[in-house]
């Protein structure tokens, strides 16, 4: 092809008169405004060494051989010899046309247009223009580079950007806006992502700076075409960065009305940035278009915006985009699943969900899940669904998490079910596990065994709760006052009062000094029995142990004293004790001494009457 294009315009140059060829200066002065170079080809026939043909042959017909040439580039052989001799100078002419061709390039770059040669731009007048604009203070820009009369074009403002390396962000951006105003063509998506680029990478940039140059992108963006999406996500990242949440989200907004579709990069970075704020209602509506994209970050991406969302309790958006994860086939961290069950668990409304989630652990997961299944099974006693946390817990303690010595671990989930079994008067379960413990393990606490002594007392099944008394100690942990108190209250309440005085008298060995609920206890236990001397030598027994009575213990004593036995002597030594320790009687408790005594002087009255 390029060779019968060479012959043609070899045959054209031939017909031509040849003009001396002018020189060009050894050292030409560049210019931003200069005119389009000649082109190549024509610079090559311009120089050509050979001889030019007299013109005065070709002045009827230019072109004596370029018609023929043209219409049959390949004629047949001619027999004549004019014939021969003209076909062995075409062939000369091609051989040398051939050779000086390749010393001066590409066919390719000869025919190339004049646009080519004008996407350089003039080194000098980039270095002079860059260092006009590092010179300038920021507020001058434009009147400096109008003064100096700069026609900027696209190469010019490019290789200026690039250049322009001790320039602030302000001073960038104001060179962007004049060289767009003064030409248009500057304004390309590729100087534009240059700009934007040198801004984000700057340690200076400052909220003015980033809202002036999202103006910037949204005059531009005006335009179809002129905007892309990773320039709009290195913008959200620059809103971000400088923790403007909500002008990042603004950029998230213009991708439709700008013509450009989010990418992957484009949610996360949006959900990150309202991250920064805790605006979690705008993270979900994010995070909704995502799924409905499909389009996701990998795997550590969406477990962070998983973890956000918890955090938030945004439970429903976080599990939505589990599911929407997985489906696409995407690993999350297992620590981000940790995350939503946690969430989930808390969450009275999500605990199914919880429970459901847990069968995504599998494999070497599962070996570590054991947080996670303690997390749900406390959930799950906390709304009241024992039988389901009963068999979670057996399921949980099966893991390789907890095999061996790390069963211990597992304690205070065990406490929390028996809590909730006692709570919900499910004494055999509570018990049946609270013997498992003692035989398999972690090694039941006093808080558990007294959990378990105390619904069984309450529920007057005094036989059993005395027998975790003895399993108690014999399992080398002390009952503590609390722990014989209970005990007391059970069998006062079920009229064994000299059992619980012995418990008393037990108590006292393993702790030298009680409390003042123990012998409160046996008080009111021996009123209700009506037996009132043993009260008072409850309380005498109670200051022995150097605790002395409160007026609780008076009132109750006197009270009963009172109303049970009419006994208002014996009220009234115990009012006189109580004033002597500084105590005050309750109005009611000495309006009822003086009624009582009262009563039995007109009852002594009424009887001396009759007598007589």
């Amino acid at each position: 092809m390029w060779r019968s294009r060479a012959r043609a315009l070899l045959l054209l140059r031939s017909s031509i008169p040849r003009t001396p060829t002018l020189q060009p200066p050894p050292h030409p002065t560049r210019t931003l405004s200069r005119a389009p170079p000649p082109r190549l080809l024509s610079r090559f026939l311009a120089s050509s060494p050979d001889p030019i043909p007299d013109a005065t042959s070709a002045s009827a017909d230019p072109f004596p051989d370029a018609a023929s040439s043209f219409a049959d580039p390949f004629p047949e052989a001619s027999s004549s010899p004019s014939a021969a001799a003209t076909d062995d100078a075409t062939e000369a002419g091609e051989d040398s046309l051939s050779s000086m061709w390749e010393e001066a390039g590409d066919a390719d770059d000869i025919f190339a247009t004049t646009g080519s040669a004008d996407a350089v731009a003039d080194e000098e007048e980039v270095a002079r223009v860059s260092a006009v604009v590092e010179a300038t203070p920021e507020d001058k820009i434009a009147s400096t580079l109008a003064d100096m009369v700069v026609d900027f074009n696209e190469p010019l403002l490019a290789a200026v950007l690039v250049a322009a390396e001790k320039c602030s962000c302000k001073k960038l951006i104001s060179l962007f806006n004049y060289a767009a105003k003064n030409n248009p063509a500057a304004k390309s998506l590729s100087n534009l992502e240059i700009l934007v680029g040198k801004v984000a990478d700057s340690d200076e940039i400052d909220k003015m700076d980033a809202y002036l140059l999202w103006d910037s992108i949204k005059e531009t963006g005006s335009v179809p075409g002129s905007v892309s999406t990773p320039l709009l996500n290195e913008m959200i990242a620059i809103f971000w960065k400088l923790e403007k949440s909500k002008a990042a989200l603004e950029v998230f907004a213009k991708f439709d009305e700008f013509g450009c579709t989010p990418d992957s990069n484009s949610y996360y970075l949006a959900i990150e940035a309202a991250r920064k704020k805790s605006m979690f209602r705008s993270a979900c509506e994010v995070c909704e278009k995502m799924i409905g994209s499909g389009c996701f970050p990998n795997g550590e991406k969406v477990g962070r915006i998983l973890t956000f969302l918890c955090e938030g309790k945004k439970v429903k958006a976080a599990h939505s985009l589990y599911l929407a994860a997985k489906e696409k086939k995407i690993q999350i961290p297992n620590s981000a699943l940790d995350f939503l069950v946690s969430a989930s668990a808390r969450n009275d409304e999500a605990v199914g969900t919880a429970l459901e989630l847990l069968e995504e652990y599998q494999g070497e997961s599962l070996k570590h899940a054991g947080k996670s299944f303690a997390t749900v099974v406390h959930a799950l006693c906390r709304t009241n669904k024992l039988e389901e946390a009963n068999n979670l817990l057996t399921r949980m303690v099966q893991l390789e998490e907890y095999q061996g010595d790390s069963l211990k671990n597992a304690g205070n989930t065990f406490a929390t079910v028996i809590h909730g079994l006692c709570r919900k008067k499910k004494l055999e379960d509570a018990k049946t596990l609270l013997l498992k413990m003692v035989d398999l393990g972690p090694a039941p606490g006093k808080a558990v065994f007294n959990s378990v002594i105390t619904a069984l007392s309450k529920q007057g099944e005094m036989e059993d709760a005395k027998g975790l008394l003895r399993l108690m100690e014999s399992e080398g942990v002390s009952p503590d006052i609390y722990t014989y108190s209970v005990l007391m209250s059970g069998y006062t309440k079920g009229g064994m009062i000299d059992e619980a005085h012995a418990l008393l008298r037990e108590a006292k060995k393993i702790h030298p000094k009680l409390n003042r609920i123990s012998y409160h206890i046996l008080i009111r236990g021996y009123c209700k029995m009506e037996e009132f001397e043993k009260a008072i030598e409850c309380l005498k027994e109670m200051r022995k142990d150097g605790l002395q009575p409160n007026l609780d213990e008076y009132d109750k004593l006197i009270q009963s004293l009172c109303l049970k036995s009419m006994d208002w002597r014996g009220a009234e030594k115990l009012l006189e004790e109580m004033e002597d320790n500084g105590l005050c009687l309750k109005g009611i408790s000495r309006s009822l001494i003086a009624a009582v005594k009262e009563l039995e002087e007109e009852e002594m009255q009424s009887k001396a009457s009759q007598q007589a």
